[in-house]
């Protein structure tokens, strides 16, 4: 899916697709409140920027966890 990748907002299934996980765990990440979402009337969508953190986030976690 070349156009989600520059998209600014995706679909919770385009946000997971780009994570290479499941719609039912990108659900969990965002109602953990891990990866942060908005809503557009009825729809929810995840900010790019949002994965961009997340992803970071992993790796500071699994950084601080090796020392």
């Amino acid at each position: 899916m070349e156009r989600a990748t520059s998209a600014l907002m995706l679909t919770v299934e385009e946000a997971a697709q780009q994570l290479r996980i499941g719609r039912t765990q990108m659900f969990a990440l965002i109602k953990s409140q891990q990866v942060s979402s908005v809503k557009i009337g009825r729809s929810r969508r995840v900010p790019r920027a949002a994965l961009d953190t997340y992803v970071e986030q992993l790796g500071d976690e699994q950084h601080g966890a090796a020392a």
